[in-house]
């Protein structure tokens, strides 16, 4: 890699256990995203939703600092387009526009935690703090505002009053006031993020991935189309998993008393 090309940083991707291991390198500029990162983490996710063997994700961060948010001046032209930040074809890792994915993320957060990188923690699925973790939207600070997911999911999350206090004053907040708010499922001491994250990854991708697949599936229907929707889905869902080699295994591996082993068909 060219000195120019190291200097923009990079996204690292690990496989291991079914768990595809994604990892921000940037820790010379606190893990600020450029735009060749941007497009390297998208191109992580799709990795994640093409290869049958990966089952979960796991986004983490190398250094003191999980991400301070974007190199504003490389995204001006983006911005002022009105265009989305990952490439247009690739799956979104905010969640937001077509191509989804199906799979489940797990994010490890640790130190500063600004803008975007609330963003993707509220995109993914499970998300574990250390306690020294310092989080801002700070968007209206800077004469813009959080357009890649925060007044979406964070007012679902922690009602009106709890996302307002953030969204409109681009306060600082700490871990314990992410998990109230629902944004982090845990806190950890700090150095031990990835561990228990890792952990939490490792248990989901034991369980039966169509399982999983479909619980995730359900569960964002609800949310995106309503409860209406997603429950005339509960019953023909069964149905499908029910015909599945996982769920004969499921069954088999109760009656015998011993560990299931999924294959994912």
């Amino acid at each position: 890699m060219t000195a120019s090309l190291a200097s923009e940083g990079r996204i690292t991707c690990n496989a291991d256990r079914h768990v595809l291991m994604v990892g921000i390198s940037r820790p010379d500029k606190r893990n600020a995203f450029s735009l060749l990162m941007m497009k390297q983490l998208a191109a992580a996710y799709q990795r994640l939703e093409d290869d049958p063997n990966l089952r979960v994700g796991l986004l983490h961060a190398e250094g003191d600092h999980f991400s301070a948010g974007l190199q504003l001046d490389q995204f001006q032209g983006l911005l002022h387009e009105g265009r989305h930040l990952t490439p247009a074809g690739l799956v979104d890792p905010f969640d937001l526009f077509p191509p989804l994915r199906s799979k489940p993320i797990v994010v490890a957060l640790q130190g500063i935690c600004f803008t975007i990188a609330i963003e993707l923690a509220l995109a993914a699925d499970i998300v574990v703090a250390s306690e020294d973790c310092r989080f801002g939207q700070i968007e209206v600070r800077r004469g813009i505002f959080p357009n890649h997911g925060a007044t979406l999911r964070l007012v679902e999350r922690a009602g009106w009053g709890g996302a307002m206090r953030y969204l409109l004053t681009g306060d600082e907040f700490d871990a314990r006031t992410a998990q109230r708010l629902g944004l982090v499922q845990e806190v950890v001491s700090p150095g031990r993020q990835y561990e228990v994250a890792l952990d939490i990854a490792l248990t989901i991708a034991q369980q039966a991935p169509l399982a999983v697949q479909t619980t995730l599936r359900n569960a964002r229907k609800a949310l995106r189309e309503g409860i209406a929707a997603a429950t005339l889905d509960l019953g023909p869902e069964q149905q499908r998993l029910l015909d599945s080699q996982d769920a004969a295994e499921g069954l088999a591996s109760f009656l015998e008393r011993r560990k299931a082993i999924f294959s994912g068909r």
